[in-house]
């Protein structure tokens, strides 16, 4: 009685304060695990979506003046981007790799209908070279990079080039013939392998 007279807790009140404090702790503490469960979460997902750089192969098959330039233009750029790039050189696009070879490369004037000439006229002797200087001149005027100039940038880029050893062998080309850095001794199945693990694969 004289508790109540001086302002004390009742029994019930003691009761219903414990009871309180009790409810708002386990609140707390599954506030607080719910907040670490989304932080588990989110890092989850965030390792799960990381998948790091993008990847690109390129199969480069031809070896003219003209199609040289696209897949080293491509590889450098996306390289430049931070990708991770690999160009395998098969059949006459491994010209692009040989070291002397790369700078005698031709454009070809017949059935190329960009050429400023018919193809009766094309098909003369002497043509293709002629084509060729033209080209050679166009690329000179603009600035643009010479293929030894661009593969030297894949490489110190990062870039993969890797030469078909099949057509090597074919061509008779010793691993010496080509640019310093040039990956040799991979077929058919390394291009596979890269390009079904690539976010873009192009065939050139």
């Amino acid at each position: 009685m004289s508790s109540e007279m001086d302002g004390g807790p009742t029994g019930s009140e003691a009761g219903g304060n414990t009871a309180t404090d009790r409810t708002e702790a386990e609140l707390v503490d599954r506030v607080e695990t719910l907040h670490e469960r989304i932080d588990d979460l989110e890092a989850d997902l965030e390792a799960a979506t990381d998948d790091g750089p993008k990847r690109m192969t390129i199969i480069a098959t031809k070896g003219t003046l003209d199609m040289a330039y696209p897949p080293l233009i491509l590889a450098s750029t996306a390289a430049a981007f931070g990708w991770e790039v690999t160009v395998f050189h098969t059949f006459w696009g491994l010209e692009i790799l040989h070291e002397e070879r790369s700078k005698e490369l031709q454009l070809s004037s017949v059935g190329n209908p960009n050429t400023p000439m018919p193809n009766a006229l094309a098909a003369l002797p002497g043509m293709d070279r002629l084509t060729t200087t033209m080209m050679r001149r166009s690329i000179d005027d603009v600035g643009t990079p010479t293929i030894e100039d661009l593969v030297d940038t894949c490489l110190e880029m990062g870039a993969d080039l890797q030469a078909c050893q099949m057509t090597a062998d074919m061509m008779e080309y010793d691993e010496d013939a080509f640019y310093d850095g040039v990956t040799t001794g991979v077929g058919a199945a390394s291009a596979l392998s890269e390009m079904v693990e690539a976010d873009i694969q192009l065939l050139v």
